[in-house]
């Protein structure tokens, strides 16, 4: 395993991190428990989860992924082994079940507190805002259209207020950021600097093969500002194995079980993954270990979360950290990426 740290900080993690928000759901707790064992005798130590999961977000299972990982806390007695991120649900009709009252300081609390019930710790290392509470362009919309009568009002101040008086009773040791885009991570890093406040040191974007958005505006800000990238569906919800391609996908993959997760499905970037699908079997390695291994070899990559609902899958995407690709690999996965740029924002 490589490791790297947490940005600003001395922790240490892997850099692969195991994503959880299919147990309860697509998992059961047995086999969540399995696949926490093997990551850990890998060398992953770095878990994610969120009080929203499992995904797709129901009233009914909210939670049960971080009660899950709880479980495997207490029976394995491995909390120090592991540093454990999670996040706040923003609002929204997705997470209404959960309260809808944003990022309230009681919200803030609440979440934390649940949380920590859930996980059965005494804190989480990383806690972070799942995505923003204002209206702007996340989950695949394109392009930002300004709403001149929000409802939402400017309250980074706030928030980093509240986050600091949870740090400071040692239930949260960082904060992070998760679907936010320049001007909101600006925000919070200028209310931080001038307020002598906590700031954050990862945001959790989408970024992939087919969806590489981040290079622009927000990569200049990782490396400007030390703010780490936690890569999420670096597999584009599995369509990066090539499965769907080759028609060789299970009953319980995650687009047969839920198919109206079309974000990385479209004609576009069909095409596109075909071709990067070519590339990889002409150089002797899956689709899956190539995307997986560009995202590893970024520079404003602190770690990539992957997922799995199988330890076949899990093996074989932890392994992507032995593959370096070659400049003339990058070169074509480049040329591709001219042709056929960013088709799943």
């Amino acid at each position: 395993m490589k490791y790297t740290t947490l940005p600003s900080t001395s922790i240490k993690v892997s850099k692969i991190c195991l994503g959880s928000m299919t147990w309860g759901n697509q998992n059961t707790e047995a086999e969540g428990h399995l696949q926490l064992d093997y990551a850990l005798d890998q060398g992953v130590n770095f878990i994610d989860t969120a009080e929203l999961y499992p995904v797709p977000a129901t009233a009914e299972k909210q939670g049960a992924t971080s009660k899950i990982i709880g479980t495997w806390l207490k029976k394995s007695g491995n909390r120090d082994k592991v540093i454990l991120a999670s996040k706040i649900a923003g609002p929204g009709d997705y997470t209404a079940h959960i309260r809808t009252t944003g990022f309230s300081k009681q919200s803030i609390k609440d979440a934390v507190d649940n949380e920590l019930k859930r996980l059965q710790t005494d804190y989480v290392d990383l806690f972070q805002l799942h995505w923003p509470e204002r209206n702007t362009n996340t989950f695949g919309i394109r392009d930002y259209k300004h709403n001149p009568n929000p409802a939402w009002e400017d309250n980074f101040n706030e928030v980093l207020e509240s986050l600091d008086g949870i740090i400071k009773t040692g239930k949260i040791r960082h904060f992070g950021l998760s679907n936010e885009k320049a001007w909101g991570t600006m925000r919070y890093l200028e209310e931080s600097k001038n307020n002598n406040l906590p700031r954050p040191i990862t945001i959790q974007n989408a970024y992939s093969l087919i969806n590489r958005v981040y290079e622009g505006d927000m990569a200049e800000i990782s490396m400007r500002e030390n703010i780490g990238l936690l890569v999420y569906s670096p597999m584009a919800f599995g369509v990066l194995s090539g499965k769907y391609i080759k028609k060789t996908a299970a009953a319980n993959s995650r687009l047969k079980l839920f198919p109206r997760f079309a974000r990385y499905s479209s004609e576009q970037a069909t095409n596109a993954t075909q071709k990067y699908l070519d590339l990889a079997e002409a150089n002797s390695m899956s689709l899956a270990q190539m995307a997986l291994a560009f995202v590893n070899q970024r520079e404003f990559v602190t770690s990539n979360i992957i997922g799995a609902t199988n330890l076949e899958q899990l093996k074989e995407n932890i392994s992507s950290i032995d593959i370096d690709l070659s400049d003339d690999i990058l070169n074509s996965i480049n040329e591709i990426h001219t042709v056929i740029p960013n088709p799943a924002p």
